[in-house]
């Protein structure tokens, strides 16, 4: 005879699953809040693998390659589902109370998801990657967070997007499933719609799930993360030595856009006559035992200091006036610098000058030599075009058409704005909240009502 002792899978399946549901909670409009749990494991799992494999071993190894691959499909179809499962939530009312709370939520997880998005990208080490770095620094800037936010810190954006950005998620994300299933699938909000209870099928849902991680699996095959190699001082130096010269002269005169920044804040307070030419020229010298020609130079009068400067920058500007540096202390400074580029060692020298911020001195220096912004261009990822909506210049995979909104906040009203990092911070930081407090705002909370979407869900099955 049959037991009517429930078995330990039953059991579980009780306590961990929603069991009975409306009848179109059964239709994949109504999967969405749990296929995107499953992209978040996915992201987890991938995550945690290449947190232990190490940078080298997702931008070179096969396996690597697949990882990140896999790790950037998962997280654009994290970003899809959940804003279709905003939607649904927001075409139904199923916000309403008692289930207030459980939208805000909902809300405050996708606010984070898309920051932890974003985050990703910066850590993926290649030249999108530097470039996003300090496109999203001038955002914060503007945001007027710039002390609390620097994206151009390796260190520090790591642990937000691998340790505390994701705690906070799993947080919310759980007690915003418990709500969800101590209170139900929404039911229809008007009394002349009646629909049915039914079991709850996990079957279908297991399903989706696995056709979801399989198709992210054959994305990730056929269209890879790509990798743009990362610019740096030395590929700089190499391809234009005249131009690393020209940014080492602004950077001593502060006259570079480093030295003139200028947006709601400026966290980028330190010298850079003293970040990038008199320390780095000092191990120069340290390590060569020559003489020290910057002291020489500071021990000449004012007028012959200019001069130098003056004599410097036309070399720069046009080689063929060249003059022997032995007449010149300062050219002889900045030939030595540009040497150190070459060979690799000056944006070394230059970021362990300040390793708990690194790399952001050797970042703002390539991009005070207009390197960054010229290849971004040309890859068509520049903010001018849309923000970095396209990955590296191509359309597949994706970049973050998420930010598309605020591109188009770029190409309108932020068009001619000088304070347009510091307004699109703004506006965007408002459209957060307006998503997080609608269902508690009168009279906005009803707008899905007026537009009666509502019907086409709670007739699926």
């Amino acid at each position: 005879m049959p037991s009517d002792t429930p078995s330990l899978l039953g059991i579980i399946r009780k306590k961990i699953f929603i069991t009975e549901v409306p009848r179109y909670g059964n239709s994949i409009f109504y999967s969405l809040g749990f296929l995107g749990l499953l992209c978040f494991g996915i992201l987890l799992m991938t995550g945690l693998v290449m947190v232990f494999m190490g940078s080298a071993w997702w931008t070179v190894n096969f396996w690597g390659i697949l990882f990140r691959s896999i790790h950037l499909w998962a997280a654009q179809a994290f970003v899809l589902v959940i804003l279709l499962h905003i939607l649904v939530v927001f075409a139904t009312s199923g916000f309403k109370y008692p289930r207030r709370l459980t939208w805000s939520l909902g809300a405050i997880v996708f606010a984070f998801l898309l920051l932890e998005a974003e985050f990703g990208y910066y850590l993926r080490g290649d030249f999108t990657s530097q470039y996003r770095a300090l496109q999203g620094a001038d955002f914060w800037n503007g945001a007027y967070l710039g002390n609390f936010v620097n994206t151009l810190n390796h260190a520090q954006v790591f642990g937000l997007h691998v340790v505390i950005i994701p705690l906070i998620m799993i947080g919310l994300l759980l007690t915003h499933y418990l709500l969800v299933k101590a209170r139900g699938i929404a039911a229809p909000y008007r009394q002349d719609v009646q629909v049915p209870t039914v079991t709850a099928s996990h079957t279908r849902l297991f399903i989706r799930g696995g056709v979801l991680a399989v198709a992210i699996v054959v994305l990730a095959f056929i269209f890879p993360s790509p990798i743009v190699t990362p610019a740096t001082v030395a590929s700089v130096a190499g391809d234009d030595s005249t131009l690393i010269g020209q940014t080492l002269i602004a950077e001593f005169n502060r006259t570079s856009d480093t030295a003139t920044y200028l947006d709601s804040m400026d966290p980028y307070t330190f010298d850079t006559r003293e970040v990038y030419v008199t320390k780095p020229y000092e191990q120069y010298v340290a390590s060569t035992g020559g003489t020290n020609q910057l002291a020489t130079f500071f021990a000449e009068p004012a007028a012959t200091q200019a001069s130098d400067i003056a004599t410097a920058q036309a070399y720069f500007q046009n080689q063929s006036t060249a003059t022997t540096t032995a007449n010149n202390p300062f050219l002889s400074v900045i030939n030595s610098l540009i040497m150190m580029s070459k060979s690799g060692t000056y944006q070394a020298v230059v970021d362990a000058e300040a390793p708990a911020i690194a790399p952001t001195y050797s970042l703002r220096f390539l991009d005070d030599t207009g390197v960054l912004d010229t290849e971004a261009s040309e890859l068509h990822i520049t903010t001018e075009q849309w923000g970095m909506i396209r990955e590296a210049g191509r359309s597949l995979p994706p970049g973050a058409w998420w930010l598309t909104p605020l591109g188009a906040l770029d190409h309108t009203i932020l068009a001619n704005d000088p304070s347009g990092d510091r307004d699109g911070a703004e506006i965007l930081g408002a459209l957060v909240l307006l998503l997080i407090l609608f269902p508690y705002i009168p009279f906005v909370n009803r707008i899905p009502e007026k537009l009666h979407l509502a019907s086409f869900f709670w007739h699926r099955k």
